[in-house]
C-alpha cells in the first residue's frame, strides 16, 4: 500500500481495499490532512479583514496559495484565480455572471454532448434566463468530438463555448486547444471544465488560450469543499459578481455599492480558508511526485487494464478515444452496472456505477449506465489483476 494513503490499508468486508473511484474523488495523502488539523489547531482566524496575529498569518497563507495555483496552471496574475467550492460553482459562477452581461434572446451556447451535468444544467438555467438556447457538439462512437460539425455551430448570435478537458465517463481527452482556436476565431470566448484533467495531465492556460477554466481540489489530492475558477483579467473585468456580502465590495451605502477589484469581486463571505491552504499542500504533494510522471503512470494503467479487462467474457468498454486518462467505463453483458457494482464492492472494490452525471452520453449509447473504473497515482497493477479477476469470477453469474 501507499504510505501516504492510510485508509488504502482498509479492510472492506473482510477484503483489503482497492480503490479505483478516482474520477469522483481521490484520496487525500497524509500531508494535505495534516494541513487542514495544523490549520484549525493553530491558525484559525478569518481573513483579509483582521488585525490581530492569526488574521495576519492566515491572509498571507492564503493568498500564498493563489499565487501557488497560479503558477500551477500557468496563468498571466494571481487575480485571475478565483476560489470557489468546486468545478460545480466555478461554472455557475460564469454562467450567472456571463449570462447577466451577455447573453440575450436568440443567443446561442455550444456545449458537447459528452459534458458532465455540472457544465451542461448551469447554462440551461442562464439560457433560459436570457430567452437564448444551447448548441450541441456531437460525438463518434469511439467518444470522440466532430470538430467539422463544431465548426458550422457558430453563427453571430453565439455567445460561449462550454466543454470538458476530459470526459469523466468517456475518458476521452479533448483537443481544447483546437477548440479554444476555432472559438477565438469566431470572437467566441470559451470555458474549460477541467475537473478530470487538472491531476492527470500538466494544464497551461495560456498555452491553451481559454477564458475560463474551472476545477475542483478534491479531485486532486485535495480537501472536498474547495475549487478554482481562472478567468482572463479582460473578461473578468466585465462581468458583475457572482454573490453579494462581505469583501466583495468597496463602499455599500443603501443608495448603491461599488465592487472590489480582482480576484475579491468574487469571493464573497468567508471562504474555506483551511480547505485552500489544504489545496495548496496537494498541489505541492503533486509537484512532488511529477505531473507528467504521474500522467506517464495512468497511461501505463489505462493500457493495461483495457487489454487485461477485454479479455473478459462480454465485457463492453465505452470510450474507446485514442487519448484517452486512466478512466474505463464498461458493462459485463446485459447486466445492470448496480449489480456488477454491488459483487465487486463485496469483493473490496470500489468502483462508480450508473449515469456519472452525463445522462446524455447514456442516451447517446441506448444504456442506462456504466461501471467505471478511474486511476489515481497510488493505482497499482496488481489491483488491476485483483479487478479483472473478480470481473472474470463474477461474469458467469450475471450472464
Amino acid at each position: 500500500m501507499h504510505p501516504d494513503f492510510k485508509i488504502l490499508d482498509s479492510k472492506v468486508y473482510g477484503h483489503q481495499l482497492v480503490y479505483l473511484d478516482n474520477a469522483a474523488t481521490t484520496q487525500k495523502p497524509q500531508c494535505v490532512i495534516d494541513t487542514l488539523t495544523r490549520y484549525y489547531e493553530t491558525l484559525n482566524s478569518n481573513i483579509h479583514r483582521g488585525a490581530h496575529y492569526l488574521a495576519a498569518q492566515a491572509t498571507e497563507q492564503y493568498e500564498q496559495v493563489r499565487r501557488k495555483v497560479q503558477q500551477f496552471i500557468n496563468a498571466r496574475y494571481a487575480h485571475e484565480i478565483i476560489f470557489t467550492r468546486g468545478t460545480t460553482e466555478s461554472i455557475n459562477l460564469v454562467a450567472s455572471s456571463f449570462g447577466w452581461k451577455y447573453l440575450h434572446p436568440g443567443d446561442e451556447v455550444i456545449v458537447s454532448g459528452m459534458e458532465h451535468h455540472s457544465n451542461i444544467v448551469p447554462w440551461q438555467l442562464a439560457c433560459e434566463r436570457a430567452g437564448a438556447k444551447l448548441q450541441v457538439i456531437p460525438f463518434s462512437d469511439e467518444g470522440v468530438l466532430d470538430l467539422h460539425v463544431y465548426e458550422t455551430l457558430f453563427n453571430e448570435h453565439t455567445r460561449l463555448v462550454a466543454v470538458n478537458h476530459v470526459s469523466n465517463t468517456l475518458g476521452t481527452i479533448n483537443p481544447v486547444e483546437e477548440l479554444t482556436r476555432i472559438a477565438h476565431a469566431h470572437s467566441v470566448p470559451i470555458l474549460v471544465d477541467g475537473a478530470q484533467s487538472i491531476a492527470h495531465m500538466p494544464v497551461d492556460v495560456q498555452a491553451i488560450g481559454c477564458d475560463f477554466y474551472c476545477f475542483s481540489g478534491h479531485k486532486m489530492y485535495g480537501p472536498m469543499g474547495v475549487g478554482v475558477m481562472y478567468g482572463r483579467e479582460e473578461i473578468l473585468d466585465t462581468l458583475p459578481p457572482y454573490q453579494g456580502g462581505g469583501e466583495m465590495i468597496k463602499e455599500v451605502t443603501f443608495e448603491k455599492t461599488t465592487y472590489n477589484e480582482l480576484p475579491f469581486k468574487f469571493e464573497a463571505g468567508t471562504p474555506a480558508v483551511g480547505d485552500v491552504l489544504g489545496l495548496g499542500t496537494a498541489i505541492e504533494y503533486m509537484e512532488q511526485q511529477g505531473i507528467q510522471q504521474l500522467a506517464d503512470h495512468e497511461d501505463r494503467l489505462l493500457r493495461y487494464a483495457t487489454e487485461k479487462m477485454l479479455e473478459v467474457e462480454g465485457l463492453r468498454i465505452f470510450g474507446t478515444a485514442p487519448n484517452k486518462v486512466g478512466v474505463i467505463s464498461f458493462l459485463l453483458g446485459a447486466s445492470h452496472p448496480y449489480d456488477v457494482g454491488t459483487l465487486l464492492d463485496k469483493l473490496g472494490i470500489a468502483v462508480r456505477t450508473g449515469h456519472h452525471c452525463t445522462q446524455p452520453i447514456m442516451d447517446r449509447y441506448g444504456i442506462p449506465g456504466t461501471v467505471r473504473a478511474s486511476f489515481a497515482l497510488y493505482t497499482t497493477t496488481e489491483e488491476i489483476d485483483i479487478l479483472v479477476q473478480a470481473l472474470h469470477r463474477i461474469a458467469p453469474m450475471l450472464m
